[in-house]
């Protein structure tokens, strides 16, 4: 069932951005409804969401047209209701209990999670005041998106300028999704490990830690504590986790081997380099031959020790990515490195190698194999923790 998610639209310039918001969520097959205070509707014309959900947009308290109290009917159906943007007006009635129209009025009336997105010139933002309201509102439970800095319409730099959608959908799926990590401290590396040859070449990998990526922030929607070792990923980490850089294989092998015994779950996705230059040069080798040899030496191998000494409650989750015998490699490895379940993908399957969105896995453990259709890396992860779930492991 589509989850109903009510957004609350205040006057600012920055309201434009939440008619892609609602397309976006739209699309993503959202139950969206849409209310509106009288100033916003000097920015946007509210047929134009109702163009977007195929509903009335809600501006008035007093508009209904049929027998229902349509601001309670609303506040009581929704699973999430987000103001964005929120302007001063509202964020200071909303913090005092006070309900004057439709939009004040729904917020109160309703029972969900609540979610506060702000947009406004920078002194009004950092106004005492509003900042007093913000601070209301989140004793009051209410999730409050903070601005970025930036060049606002009103030609000020400062903050106040509406937080990235992609940070406010996160919020929203955050609201949403129910909390069973919650008290669990979870590990995951993502990324590819880059070995030194000298200060500009190294050895690496083609992995971009997307999956990795996708397995840290879904973690973190269930109420996870989160630590992502990023590998030299490529990507705006966009929610609230502790991130810990580890760019070579010895220093996630570092990490980890001082951090091992802190966490309930540890989920190593990222693609370490079996063997790292012997002798890396302090300065930038010059193309003075034709040939160059580079002695190599192996890496310490961090699944294994993690398997090695593992505590009896902790899940250990190794990635296996092959180009032949998957499954019998599979196995070998979840016997070799005493993991709790591997991962396993084909680099020869369509949209399952480096670099794509999608994955095509198979969840092995020693009882059985399961194989998942292509999808998303984000479903992957869902995918992940469901399984967990539904085997009592966590």
């Amino acid at each position: 069932m589509s989850k109903k998610v009510l957004i609350g639209v205040c006057s600012s310039v920055a309201c434009f951005k939440t008619v892609q918001l609602v397309s976006d969520l739209v699309k993503q097959d959202y139950d969206v409804d849409v209310i509106m205070s009288k100033n916003a509707t000097n920015f946007i014309n509210p047929k134009m969401f109702s163009a977007l959900t195929h509903k009335p947009t809600y501006t008035d308290t007093f508009q209904d047209d049929d027998y229902e109290i349509k601001h309670i009917e609303l506040a009581t159906k929704a699973d999430v209701f987000i103001i964005v943007p929120a302007s001063a007006n509202t964020i200071g009635k909303i913090a005092n209990g006070l309900a004057d129209d439709m939009l004040s009025t729904t917020f109160l009336a309703c029972p969900a999670p609540k979610i506060i997105a702000p947009a406004m010139n920078t002194n009004m933002y950092t106004n005492q005041v509003v900042q007093n309201n913000l601070q209301k509102c989140r004793k009051l439970g209410y999730q409050i998106v903070e601005p970025s800095n930036g060049l606002l319409a009103c030609k000020a730099v400062g903050i106040g300028k509406l937080a990235d959608l992609t940070t406010i959908k996160t919020a929203i799926d955050y609201a949403l999704t129910p909390k069973t990590l919650k008290g669990r401290k979870i590990l995951v590396s993502a990324g590819a490990t880059q070995e030194a040859i000298d200060p500009v070449r190294f050895i690496t990998n083609h992995s971009s830690g997307k999956q990795g990526y996708a397995i840290a922030k879904e973690a973190y929607l269930r109420g996870g504590e989160v630590t992502l070792l990023n590998a030299n990923m490529q990507m705006d980490i966009d929610f609230p986790i502790n991130v810990i850089h580890t760019p070579s294989a010895q220093s996630m092998f570092d990490y980890c081997k001082e951090n091992q015994q802190a966490f309930d779950i540890i989920i190593m996705s990222s693609a370490v380099s079996d063997y790292t230059y012997l002798n890396p040069q302090e300065h930038k080798i010059k193309k003075h031959h034709d040939e160059i040899d580079l002695k190599l030496t192996k890496t310490t191998d961090i699944l294994k020790y993690l398997g090695a000494h593992k505590p009896s409650k902790q899940i250990l989750i190794g990635f296996c990515m092959e180009t032949q015998n998957l499954l019998e490699n599979a196995r070998k490895k979840l016997i070799n490195k005493n993991c709790d379940l591997i991962i396993a993908n084909d680099l020869n399957t369509e949209g399952a190698g480096f670099k794509t969105d999608t994955n095509q896995v198979y969840f092995i453990n020693n009882n059985e194999s399961i194989e998942f259709p292509l999808t998303s890396k984000q479903v992957v992860a869902e995918n992940i923790f469901n399984y967990l779930n539904e085997r009592n492991l966590i």
